[in-house]
């Protein structure tokens, strides 16, 4: 059964079939831009198990770790969808805020820990990662 969610105004839809192969609580400073000064936890599936309806914006940068990145986000309100990276081709990690249920996507790590603010409540039963771990692709084969 498919877990399904939207964004803010609803007008971009996403649906995903099957397990999440990872989730991870990013920290690095582009997440915190795009986070409002928090990380971002997304929640990575294949390419083929997500579907998604609605008008996407993209945005393009090249990440801490030196991979291109390209970010989807709602074209009428902003939200951040999904984000591909040239370092895990074939797949996206979907932002957790788009579901329906945020509970059906924990992170199972927090990634980029050197950048966090001091501030940041990094949650001690995780992995922590200095840095980038590898990506879902090599680590859940």
């Amino acid at each position: 059964m498919p877990v399904a969610g939207q964004c803010l105004c609803g007008a971009v839809k996403i649906a995903v079939e099957g397990n999440a192969l990872g989730g991870r609580t990013c920290w690095c400073r582009t997440c915190q831009k795009f986070g409002g000064g928090n990380g971002t936890t997304n929640a990575f599936f294949r390419d083929d198990a997500i579907a998604t309806e609605g008008e996407l914006s993209w945005y393009e940068n090249i990440a801490d770790s030196g991979n291109v990145t390209r970010r989807a986000f709602c074209s009428n309100c902003g939200s951040h969808v999904f984000t591909m990276g040239s370092g895990a081709p074939g797949f996206r990690g979907i932002r957790v805020s788009m579901f329906d249920d945020s509970n059906a996507f924990p992170p199972q790590a927090v990634i980029w820990t050197d950048s966090a603010p001091s501030w940041a409540a990094l949650d001690p039963a995780l992995p922590h990662f200095p840095k980038a771990p590898p990506p879902p692709s090599q680590q859940d084969r």
